[in-house]
């Protein structure tokens, strides 16, 4: 290994000397300067770069923030006397998302003081706003993209008008969002409450009522309420179960007919009427226990019969007259024929005794209606759409009321009770959002540094093939060296017989080498 090493560090130490003052020069140059665009390009990129993540704070929400980021291990940086707080560039966005879903910070807003650099000197108040509002809408936009399941989002954020009185109400503002999410996308109740908590921290005087949050395909997200549902909120409570209802409905049928159809061509929309009755009974039922005789089971039975036959008198005479006569019974006045029968039966049955305790749940569908808009594949003709589409669609709806509705004892519901519920419209939409895709750029440093890269190869080839073209000419130059030593020069020879013999020896040894060959070995022979 040490040998090879020194025949390389020789061959370099010959190269080098070989190389003119010039070539040396340039080398050096060329070494230089590719080790301080190294050294400035690992400086920049391994640079941590702080920008503000909130500012305005009070001193306890300052030192919440900064526990809460060292506990994570995030290098932040406190300036502006405790008010503001500093982390690393390009933590900034995914920071400000995660800390809002906590609920951090309790107060304040989000810094976008920088916005205004681009205001020029004579602009005015109201163009400064326009321009500040631009900014704020911009930004959360891009605050709002950082969310898992969001590509896009386009932000719309209205302004109370500030009063010139400090008595007046200085009114509050509102915001509306539209978030171009990915397909099937599911957001989780923590990542709703994240993105109204960071809107609402982001614009002053903002509350979560005022905000407005929906996808392209119409559906919105609302903030749920997790306190517990009291008698005050139990009609806010059955309204969010019937908005429920009917955004899970209208979520099956979107994706469903969206497949279908494609997702921008179906616009869904689901009425629901729930009943929120809750019946609680208690029924004490008596069933036979043989059910196609309607019988019990006899436990006892008892049968007495009687019969009696003899002479009596005959009945008459005036009633309860004679001797020893019972009042109010006739008497008889002769005896005569008579018979007498009695019969009697008793049977205790044992029944079924049913005891029900029942409480129905509440949150039935009373009743549900669909509507769907469908756009043709030709916008312009609504014919292009078939007909049998359509009924395809009418069926799939019809199965969906059909099974959600609740059914009451023998209810059913007919064919024309289903078509009734049921509203399938082709027609063109208008006023679609549409989201421009972002372009991908390339940082300025990429293409400083590709050039210089490229300008070092460009040189670095050049040099070679300068070498390459010097160890050639050295070659030839070693070559013709003793070729021009050992060939005489003919002219300053005299014209003798040896010298010619050997000038027709050299001719015939180039034309006609086979022949030459055989007079060698002749004379060799001879000899």
């Amino acid at each position: 290994m040490s040998n090879k090493l020194k025949e390389w560090l020789s061959r370099f130490t010959l190269f080098w000397k070989e190389r003119t003052k010039k070539q040396k020069w340039i080398a050096i140059a060329s070494l230089v300067l590719f080790l301080l665009i190294t050294g400035v390009a690992i400086y920049f990129a391994t640079r941590t770069e702080f920008a503000p993540l909130y500012s305005n704070l009070t001193p306890q929400e300052a030192g919440q923030i900064k526990a809460t980021l060292d506990q994570r291990g995030v290098k932040s940086e406190v300036a502006d006397n405790g008010t503001t707080i500093k982390v690393p560039k390009e933590l900034v966005n995914s920071l400000k998302v995660d800390l809002a879903a906590e609920g951090i910070p309790n107060s304040g807003t989000i810094d976008y003081s920088y916005f205004g650099k681009n205001a020029s000197f004579g602009m005015t108040d109201n163009e400064f706003n326009v321009v500040k509002l631009e900014a704020m809408q911009n930004e959360l936009a891009n605050l709002i993209k950082s969310i898992d399941g969001v590509e896009d989002a386009k932000v719309m954020i209205n302004l109370p008008q500030p009063s010139v009185f400090a008595s007046d109400d200085q009114g509050e503002a509102s915001a509306s969002i539209v978030l171009k999410t990915k397909p099937g996308y599911q957001f989780s109740d923590q990542q709703i409450r994240a993105l109204y908590h960071l809107v609402s921290k982001s614009v002053p005087n903002l509350p979560t009522d005022n905000i407005v949050i929906m996808n392209q395909f119409f559906e919105y997200f609302d903030l749920k309420n997790n306190e517990n549902f009291s008698t005050g909120t139990t009609f806010a409570t059955q309204q969010e179960i019937k908005k429920q209802i009917e955004r899970d409905i209208q979520r099956q049928v979107q994706q469903m007919l969206g497949t279908m159809m494609g997702q921008d061509k179906v616009v869904v929309s689901v009425t629901a009427d729930v009943d929120f009755t809750q019946e609680n009974r208690e029924e004490n039922l008596v069933a036979p226990v043989d059910e196609k005789n309607n019988e019990g089971i006899a436990v006892s039975v008892q049968r007495i019969k009687e019969t009696y036959s003899g002479k009596g008198a005959q009945p008459g005479g005036v009633a309860g007259t004679g001797e020893n006569e019972v009042p109010s019974y006739q008497a008889g006045a002769s005896e005569t024929n008579g018979d007498y029968e009695r019969t009697e039966e008793t049977i205790n049955n044992e029944v079924n005794k049913i005891k029900k305790h029942i409480v129905e749940s509440p949150y039935k569908i009373r009743d549900l209606g669909i509507q769907v808009m469908v756009e043709p594949p030709n916008p312009k003709n609504p014919n292009s759409l078939p007909q049998q589409t359509i009924d395809d669609i009418q069926k799939i709806l019809g199965t969906i009321v059909r099974t959600s509705i609740n059914k009451q004892d023998g209810q059913t519901l007919t064919d024309q009770d289903i078509q009734n519920r049921i509203v399938v419209s082709v027609q063109k939409f208008n006023g679609k959002p549409t989201f421009t895709e972002p372009k991908q750029t390339i940082p300025m440093w990429v293409y400083i540094v590709g050039g210089i890269g490229l300008v070092l190869l460009i040189a670095l080839l050049i040099l070679l093939w300068r070498r390459r073209k010097e160890e050639e000419e050295e070659e030839e130059e070693d070559i013709l060296e003793p070729m021009v030593q050992e060939i005489p020069d003919i002219h300053e020879e005299n014209e003798t017989e040896s010298t010619m013999r050997r000038k027709q020896l050299e001719k015939l040894a180039k034309e006609k080498p086979d022949e030459f060959a055989k007079l060698l070995r002749t004379w060799l022979s001879e000899e």
